[in-house]
């Protein structure tokens, strides 16, 4: 609740780390490109709306997102260890909430809304909006679930990260060629502004109530799921798509 009380410092704080990029576009137009700024006044104002919008929302973050996501996972771990269930299979309901959350969250994705809406269009409407927001959600979803079995396993997290991208260079060989770049922006923009919070404190709250985890070194990685398994889910539904279309094909 600090933050609550303090945020004259938390505005400080976000000042402190915009205020170098302002600066330093100021200067690269003024000194590279010697064009006077233009409407600086408007520039002022909206670089104050920026501070302002990301305080509040840094502040959002630690008094809502954060907490709820730990606060969930505790009690869903602490649920699956009674009654001495302490393997693997005890945490159902584990799995059952980070499907839920990885699918919800990306949905809601503002950025996945933006580049599933500009593919609807850039393609003349043969890129479905939803088709693709679904495949994303559907990808992290898959993600987050394996992420949290890793984390109540223990397995390495290289050796996940490693077959998903081995399995996404050899879709990268057969799936269409119009899909592919968009599949690869996929996996970028699952991990943004409602996403990464959520998925962050998942697994920090999941590791640090598993017995034998470190919230340090097993509680982060969840995000790299997010990103690998969006890639993968969008690459299949190209290629599912394909194989539908060439199937209606050969019967006419």
């Amino acid at each position: 609740m600090e933050i609550l009380f303090n945020p004259t410092m938390l505005l400080l704080a976000t000042a402190k780390d915009v205020v170098p990029v302002l600066v330093l576009l100021v200067l690269f137009q003024t000194l590279v490109l010697k064009r006077p700024i233009p409407r600086p006044g408007r520039i002022i104002f909206g670089f104050g709306l920026v501070l302002v919008g990301m305080t509040c929302f840094l502040g959002g973050l630690d008094l809502a997102l954060f907490p709820i996501g730990r606060t969930m996972a505790l009690q869903l771990a602490e649920g699956a260890q009674k009654g001495g269930m302490a393997n693997w299979t005890a945490y159902g309901w584990v799995y059952l909430f980070a499907f839920l959350m990885g699918f919800s969250t990306t949905i809601a994705e503002p950025a996945l809304i933006a580049v599933a809406h500009k593919a609807h269009e850039a393609s003349n409407k043969a890129v479905s909006s939803w088709g693709l927001r679904i495949a994303v959600a559907i990808g992290v979803a898959i993600g987050i679930t394996l992420g949290t079995f890793r984390i109540v396993t223990g397995t390495p997290l290289y050796l996940y990260i490693m077959a998903g991208y081995v399995v996404v260079v050899i879709q990268t060989v057969f799936a269409p060629r119009m899909i592919i770049p968009l599949a690869y922006d996929s996996g970028g923009v699952t991990t943004s502004t409602v996403t990464v919070p959520l998925v962050a404190a998942l697994g920090l709250g999941l590791a640090s109530n598993v017995p034998g985890r470190s919230p340090v070194i097993d509680g982060f990685g969840l995000i790299a799921f997010a990103s690998v398994f969006p890639i993968i889910s969008v690459l299949g539904y190209a290629q599912f798509v394909q194989w539908i279309v060439r199937r209606r094909n050969r019967k006419k």
